[in-house]
């Protein structure tokens, strides 16, 4: 019999190369934007974006033919210029520094489901924001969904008021917050749930480390969170910035610490390794926000926190109970760099928890 001849399309020739994944793609976009007119530049930086969210690789979707118009950001346009890509692969460079150090939600999936375990022992999610603030939701739905996550615990960190452009809060509200948060406690416990809300604060600190709230509402708290929110695009060294949020005695958690916004703000540099050394001189945690515009604590500081063996704490940020699974990226991220459990604020079981915030408050108040 003669042999049969196969026809080799060009995208099944290039299947022996390896596929472009999700984040390079989100690369190419970000580059293509910058040679673009206003209205694609729009188009590009929006789907740049997006590709770290998209829940499959663009590349597997053309393998089953299906259009990558059900990607997010993704029209006809643009998904003429993708195929383009993935067919016939472009020359790549490491990504510019203000969108370096990024994972796709594929990519934090994959390294997840090396070690199933990690992700399902995470007992809660130590950052959030309810209708109190910025957030889209109200307390009790926030609960509701950290109950569908098998959550023990979940802290409730609305913005402080020194934030008013995200709805900060003032002392009179926190208190009345803090009932809101005893009532849906009392619900969970008589429906019998395991999940209990810890009442917490992002508190707004400025460059000197000091906080907008008045310290006896803070102590009120379970858990603190200090963050930076101003004078975010200095590039000048800013470690003593650091040194002096972590030494605020109010403050359990340093989050979202350089403050970079992927392919918007580069962030802040320091000494991180002293950085990193007085958290963990001072038993205090840094937080790998989980966010994914935001990743940071990026994978070069995980590592350098973990060498320094201070505590991490991992937040999703949440303004809405979908963004709850933006926990993968943190967990994935922790995972990656071999954090052990044991310096992770999320592997602990609740009262372990507050005691550890308790017992650093007394530290502090003994200073």
């Amino acid at each position: 019999m003669p042999a049969v001849v196969f026809r080799r399309t060009e995208y099944e020739v290039n299947q022996r190369r390896r596929e472009l994944s999700n984040s390079e793609i989100a690369e190419l976009l970000a580059i293509q934007a910058e040679n673009s007119t206003a209205h694609l530049q729009r188009a590009f930086r929006r789907a740049s974006r997006r590709a770290f969210l998209w829940p499959e690789e663009a590349a597997e979707l053309l393998r089953q033919e299906r259009s990558l118009t059900e990607l997010s950001g993704v029209g006809p346009y643009l998904e003429g210029c993708i195929r383009r890509w993935i067919e016939a692969p472009p020359p790549l460079s490491p990504p510019a520094e203000i969108r370096a150090g990024f994972l796709a939600v594929t990519e934090a999936r994959a390294a997840l489901a090396n070690d199933p375990d990690w992700l399902g022992a995470i007992r809660g999610d130590l950052q959030m924001h309810t209708l109190w603030s910025d957030g889209a939701a109200s307390v009790g739905e926030m609960a509701e969904a950290a109950t569908e996550r098998n959550y023990e615990y979940i802290a409730i960190t609305d913005h402080s008021k020194g934030l008013k452009i995200a709805g900060g809060i003032d002392e009179e509200q926190l208190r009345e917050q803090r009932k809101e948060i005893d009532e849906v406690n009392d619900s969970l416990r008589t429906a019998g749930e395991k999940l209990r809300l810890v009442r917490s604060l992002e508190l707004n600190l400025d460059p000197r480390g000091d906080g907008d709230m008045d310290t006896s509402s803070l102590a009120e708290l379970d858990l603190v969170l200090g963050c930076f929110h101003s004078s975010l695009r200095k590039k000048e060294d800013q470690t003593e910035r650091y040194l002096a949020g972590l030494r605020n005695p109010s403050i359990h958690i340093l989050g979202h610490p350089r403050g970079r916004i992927y392919n918007f703000r580069l962030g802040l540099r320091a000494d991180w390794p002293r950085v990193f050394d007085v958290a963990a001189e001072l038993d205090k945690a840094v937080e790998i926000d989980a966010y994914p515009d935001r990743q940071d604590l990026s994978p070069d500081l995980v590592l350098l926190a973990k060498k320094a063996g201070c505590r991490i704490s991992l937040g999703t940020d949440s303004h809405g109970p979908s963004q709850l699974v933006f926990m993968e990226f943190a967990a994935a991220s922790a995972m990656l760099a071999g954090m052990p459990r044991e310096r992770i604020l999320n592997f602990m079981p609740r009262k372990e928890l507050l005691s550890w915030a308790r017992k650093l408050q007394e530290t502090q108040r003994a200073a």
